[in-house]
């Protein structure tokens, strides 16, 4: 028997809409996969006097414009569309809300309903991708394919992802009133919040004795989450392992190195290259996890930027066979700084590189073994085929061995 609730259930999504996934435990405001660097951007550097037409901008505004505006609005307007000038979808600006949030999530406590969203490009819409195990989304019935439609009684036909976060996240044990289109009926579901810690990690034993190991994300605690399940499975005493990172849109470039250096004994485990050309190599720390036994990585589209690196990192040292389909292809880098207003901004500073000196950025990971989901293919009908290949594989190389 396979795991029935290992392939996480997903609404089919693009490259595109990956790529501005949000992660809304509705509390995270942009997409995952970055280096985190809390420092305060400068605030001693004199504006260039092309900033003038700006500054004549807001004395305009505050001087003629027929309503009161806040202060704190136009600020966060014109700092978004700076970002927004950048045409990077991995850039973006946090308002103050939104960016306490994001640093309460990298720590891998949530708060909220718990389900990760998109936006349609075509359309416009806003829908659920992925619901979280054992949260309020769950409980209330929420799934994969949801659109929505009101929060709260209020149309989101005109919202941001931004303006949706906000408007669903807050504080545990308040309630807030969803309504989704789902087909042609709408479903109107009522969620109480609640604060919780991502399931990060599962683990279990399969059959032939095959680890099984699933990753949500790459978050502080990550590393601390994979050596307990290495060590309550006795990997070394099975005959494989299965490491999951399907659906999984990274997190913390230091969470990667760390989960990276539990396969890899030494060695590069990426570089990364910045505009002018200069590199950093990022190598194993030393943390070896000791695993002896044949290893799997599952992948997907889904699989981004930190997931991409460990199955580039596994797959270019030879670690680890991948298994799945193409990953979604994010090679950047982004550092968040804080704003002396309390938000933060999100900008892509390097390209990282596999060991390999491999970009795949735009283009993804290609695994060894490609086991592609049909568009035919119904869950309950076929199973988990991407996993049963997995198995498969690792029970022929068992067998093999003997």
């Amino acid at each position: 028997m396979y795991p029935q609730n290992k392939q996480r259930q997903t609404a089919n999504v693009t490259p595109a809409q990956l790529g501005i996934i949000v992660a809304l435990v509705f509390i995270i405001g942009f997409v995952l996969g970055n280096q985190i660097t809390n420092i305060q951007a400068q605030t001693n550097v004199t504006l260039p006097p092309e900033f003038q037409p700006l500054q004549e901008a807001y004395n305009t505004i505050q001087d003629q414009y027929i309503e009161d505006v806040a202060i704190d609005v136009l600020v966060d307007g014109a700092i978004t569309g700076m970002v927004e000038a950048l045409d990077d979808q991995f850039s973006a600006y946090m308002p103050p809300e939104i960016y306490q949030d994001f640093n309460i999530s990298m720590s891998g406590d949530m708060e909220g309903i718990g389900a990760t969203i998109t936006t349609d490009d075509e359309t416009g819409e806003m829908y659920i991708v992925d619901v979280l195990p054992n949260t309020p989304a769950e409980a209330a019935g929420v799934q994969p394919g949801d659109v929505f439609v009101a929060v709260n009684g209020e149309s989101v036909e005109d919202w941001d992802q931004t303006q949706l976060v906000t408007n669903v996240r807050g504080p545990a044990g308040t309630v807030v009133n969803i309504t989704f289109r789902r087909g042609d009926d709408l479903i109107e579901l009522s969620i109480t919040r609640d604060r919780f810690e991502i399931p990060n990690v599962e683990y279990e034993v399969l059959e032939d004795d095959i680890g099984y190991i699933s990753m949500y994300d790459f978050s502080e605690r990550s590393r601390a989450q994979l050596d307990e399940a290495l060590n309550i499975l006795d990997v070394n005493n099975l005959n494989g392992l299965i490491f999951d990172l399907r659906g999984n849109p990274g997190g913390l470039l230091t969470s990667a190195i760390e989960i990276g250096s539990a396969f890899i004994e030494e060695g590069p485990i990426l570089y990364e290259r910045f505009s002018d050309g200069s590199e950093i190599t990022f190598s194993a720390d030393g943390s070896y996890a000791g695993i002896e036994v044949p290893i799997v990585v599952l992948v997907n589209q889904g699989s981004a930027s930190a997931s991409e690196l460990i199955a580039g990192a596994l797959q270019d040292t030879g670690v680890a066979t991948i298994i799945g389909d193409v990953t979604f292809g994010k090679g950047s880098v982004q550092t968040v700084l804080g704003l002396s207003n309390g938000g933060g901004l999100r900008i892509t500073v390097a390209r990282w590189l596999t060991p390999n000196r491999n970009s795949i950025d735009g283009k993804g990971v290609v695994p060894d073994i490609r086991v592609p989901i049909p568009e035919d293919f119904d869950y309950q009908r076929d199973g988990d085929i991407q996993l049963q290949a997995a198995v498969e594989f690792l029970s022929q190389t068992e067998a093999a061995i003997d």
